[in-house]
């Protein structure tokens, strides 16, 4: 029997691509052979298949239906002297088949490989748009790992993560009977020789293959479910919708996380409610072994389609309940205490009992420890220390022992109630560097020690006088509270510390990103932030201007890659997702590399080299990501601001080009009708023998010329402008030397005027494109000579003071009317009302134009006496 489920009329993200899963409940219902009898089908219809990995486990009806289909060779790596077969990605990927067969999705690939499970290799093969078929046994599926563990008493360690099953495009159950089954195991069919018998009387037992048969068949039932709702809410049909639960359950660094996490998930799954995991942040030390359980812990959490939440506190159940409570949780799911009451009476109340009292209307889940969990590890979400707690155990209950000698020896000397004090001063040191837990058992040790030793009658626990019954009462309480008093406050500080350290960082990285003055200033001090944090070495490998991420990190990095790692940037910034160190993609790199996101998309990698030996707990890796958020955002700013300047400035060349386009007609018109009659008058003038009138027509022709060849030069200069997206060409030029070409090359205009030029001594060099000041200069000297009476003074000065250089052309004209200072005399065609023929009144307007992309000014005024 087959039965199945499709998505199709699901939308989906047509550029990825499509995954089909064949189920089954154990080895040898037939999984590979069905796929492939569909991936034959599909290549008679003409799609591109490949097989890029296949296991037929030797079964010659599968090797048969190999025959004929397109195969990706596998590639070998090596590994402790062995080498391995895996599936070349890189190839399938190169090759780019609509269809790729993946078998045996749970796999763990080999050290060396890009990832570490095959299950992300199908990810990658579906982001680039390629379809996929697998295959997958139900044990395998990691919420139901537990149960598949209860019911056939074996361990799964290769698992698929439940998001990956929630993906799935098509589900195909591969449905045999188990008595069916067990005679396939029988003929051979399955497993060959003597394997065959052994999986028979353990594995292969009907009661074992029945429950993982009705684990299969619900499992495709929650999907059906699922996808019913989807299509009833595409439809918009009334019906019974998603349970109104929502579960949260407490995670820690303890082994029994992972059962807990999957009975949520169990849950949740069935009943269809949302559900998130909690981890309360007491921010005591923990040991590596923690650091990776609870990193373990937290991203099975994100494979099972669960959302994390880390929140920092001292009291563990009120955090959770706060967090419940603000996310609207209906019942919170934690382990079942196992502690014993005679623990319980010293620590006080459990996490569970605390719950229970203040959980008001939220509903607490007690999930008790799955078969086969760990016995003697103590589940609590507490961070642990580094050093035992039976060793800090044994180190206070040392001290006290090596106190109460002394007490002993001076016991003449001091009356009890002085050794009650000195207890007491002995318990508040005790407890600024033991755990609370530590500090309660010390303190009603060190009670029935003052009790049995020093309190009369001496050497046994019974005291005779009311006095002394008060005052041992008394010191018990005082003890245990001064203890629990003492420890908090040392965890308050260990917290603020952490916090303000946290705090601290990013207000400098958001100083980073508001301060610079520069990109490359920018990441220099960010750098030097995240070396000092984390303890290592970083690099900043931003993309290029071709849109592909630089072969090199930015100067400013600490840590210069190396080939391997160059490869792991590039894939990171290809993916968009973190890679290398501490990850399961790529974790035999040296460092992790985290992409540098924005709303436009990668735009660089964020690399970390961390020298010590030491892990990166959650927190660290939270605060990593969070650093990395920081430096997109700086990088992205100043590439905000780089992209705001060239368009500025292409606006200014635009609004130029039209300018001088629009005047182009209008411009050319007056010189080209000068060289026409001009030269015609030259022409009569030399047929009738006048060689003075036509050398004067042919003089008139030259200015003319000259006038057209100014109007190119201005039009040639902006074409260059428009050419190189309005790039200027700043360079160090003398304005005198400026001054100098200009004259020279109007020494036709110029030639009916008293020109005086006056340069300031010691004038300094400009950083300024100095074609396009020579335009405004000579424009300058052009309106002046079209203004003033033939044979008057044009003065040309040049001057510099603290800020600025000035150049300064005066004339003896008219004078410019006090209506046109105020407005219109830059503007395009502005003609004075004494302007002489063939001015256009374009000068001006060019001037203004030119002065505003080179960054100066230009103003119009009349000296005293009115020119």
């Amino acid at each position: 029997m087959v039965s199945q489920t499709d998505k199709s009329s699901v939308p989906f993200d047509l550029t990825r691509g499509r995954l089909k899963i064949f189920l089954g409940m154990c080895a040898g219902v037939g999984k590979t052979y069905a796929m492939l009898k569909e991936a034959r089908q599909r290549l008679t219809e003409g799609s591109d298949v490949v097989i890029g990995y296949a296991e037929t486990h030797h079964r010659p009806e599968t090797e048969a239906l190999l025959q004929g289909l397109p195969i990706v060779p596998r590639k070998t790596i090596g590994y402790r002297g062995v080498m391995l077969e895996e599936m070349d990605l890189d190839a399938i990927l190169a090759r780019r088949p609509m269809l790729a067969i993946v078998d045996e999705l749970p796999h763990t690939n080999a050290i060396g490989s890009r990832h570490s499970k095959r299950y992300q290799d199908i990810l990658e093969l579906l982001d680039a748009g390629i379809d996929v078929f697998t295959a997958l046994n139900v044990q395998h599926i990691e919420s139901r790992v537990d149960v598949v563990a209860g019911i056939a008493s074996i361990n799964v360690r290769e698992t698929v993560p439940d998001s990956i099953i929630d993906m799935a495009d098509d589900i195909q159950l591969i449905d045999i009977t188990p008595e069916d089954l067990r005679t396939r195991l029988s003929e051979g069919k399955v497993y060959l020789g003597s394997r065959a018998a052994t999986a028979a009387d353990n594995f292969f037992r009907i009661a074992n293959l029945s429950a993982l048969r009705e684990i299969a068949m619900r499992l495709m039932s929650e999907k059906v479910g699922r996808d019913v709702r989807l299509k009833m809410a595409e439809r918009h049909i009334q019906g019974p919708w998603k349970s109104s639960e929502r579960y949260m359950v407490a995670v820690g660094p303890s082994p029994f996380s992972e059962p807990l996490i999957r009975w949520t998930r169990r849950i949740a799954s069935a009943t269809q409610a949302p559900w998130i995991a909690v981890h309360v942040d007491t921010f005591s030390p923990l040991s590596d072994e923690q650091k990776q359980r609870l990193s373990r812990n937290l991203s099975l959490v994100k494979q099972l389609g669960g959302e994390t939440v880390t929140v920092s506190a001292e009291d563990v159940s009120s955090a959770l309940l706060q967090v419940a409570r603000e996310m609207n949780v209906t019942q919170i799911v934690v382990g079942k205490p196992l502690e014993s009451s005679l623990i319980r009476f010293f620590t006080g109340r459990s996490l569970v009992d605390k719950l229970i009292l203040k959980s008001g209307d939220i509903d607490v889940c007690v999930v008790r420890a799955e078969k086969g969990s760990p016995k003697k590890t103590r589940w609590r979400l507490t961070a642990q220390r580094s050093m035992p707690w039976h060793h800090k155990l044994g180190f206070g209950c040392g001290i006290i022992a090596a106190i109460t000698l002394l007490f002993w020896a001076i016991r003449g000397m001091a009356t009890y109630s002085s050794i009650a004090l000195l207890y007491l001063l002995a318990i508040v040191f005790l407890a600024m560097r033991l755990s609370r837990r530590a500090i309660v058992i010390i303190a009603a040790l060190s009670g029935i020690l003052l009790n049995f030793l020093f309190i009369p009658p001496i050497l046994t626990f019974r005291i005779s006088k009311l006095n002394d019954i008060l005052m041992f009462s008394m010191y018990f309480v005082v003890a245990l509270a001064i203890g629990q008093l003492t420890a908090r406050l040392r965890m308050r500080e260990l917290t603020e510390r952490r916090r303000e350290k946290r705090t601290g960082v990013l207000y400098k990285l958001a100083q980073c990103v508001v301060e610079s003055h520069t990109l490359d200033e920018g990441i220099r001090l960010a750098i030097a932030q995240i070396d000092s944090v984390f303890e290592g070495r970083t690099a900043v490998t931003l993309v290029s201007k071709n849109g592909a991420i630089a072969d090199n990190p930015h100067p400013a990095s600490t840590w210069q890659l190396n080939i391997k790692e160059s490869s792991v940037v590039a894939w990171v910034y290809g993916a968009g997702k973190p890679a290398g160190r501490f990850t399961d993609t790529l974790p035999q790199s040296e460092g992790i590399h985290v992409p540098l996101q924005t709303t436009h998309g990668s735009i660089g990698v964020l690399s970390l080299l961390i020298t010590s030996n030491s892990i990166l707990d959650v927190g660290q890796r939270e605060l990593l990501e969070t650093v990395a958020d920081h430096v997109a955002a700086l990088v992205d700013r100043y590439n905000l601001i780089s992209q705001s300047n060239e368009s500025a400035l292409a606006q200014e060349s635009e609004k130029l080009y039209k300018v001088l386009f629009d005047c182009l007609s209008h411009e050319l018109k007056t010189p080209l009708t000068i060289v026409t009659t001009a030269t015609s008058q030259a022409v009569d003038c030399y047929d009738k023998g006048d060689a003075a009138g036509g050398r004067f027509a042919l003089h008139e022709s030259s200015i003319a010329l000259n006038r057209l060849r100014r109007i190119v030069d201005n039009l040639l200069s902006m074409t260059r402008l428009d050419s190189e997206q309005g790039k200027l060409e700043p360079v160090w030029c003398d304005i005198e030397e400026i001054i100098t070409v200009v004259r020279d090359q109007l020494s036709d205009i110029l030639s009916d005027y008293r020109v005086n030029v006056m340069i300031q001594d010691n004038i300094p060099m400009l950083q300024v494109d100095s074609v396009l000041l020579t335009h405004v200069i000579l424009n300058l000297l052009v309106n002046a000579s079209q203004y003033s009476p033939t044979g008057s003074e044009i003065v040309i000065a040049a001057s510099a003071d603290d800020k600025n250089v000035v150049v300064k052309v005066s004339d003896h004209g008219e004078g410019i009317p006090h209506e046109e200072l105020n407005g219109g005399l830059f503007e395009k065609f502005h003609r004075g009302h004494n302007a002489r023929l063939g001015c256009m009144g374009l000068g001006l307007s060019i001037v203004h134009r030119f002065m505003e992309i080179i960054g100066g000014t230009v103003t119009a005024s009349n000296n005293e006496n009115g020119n």
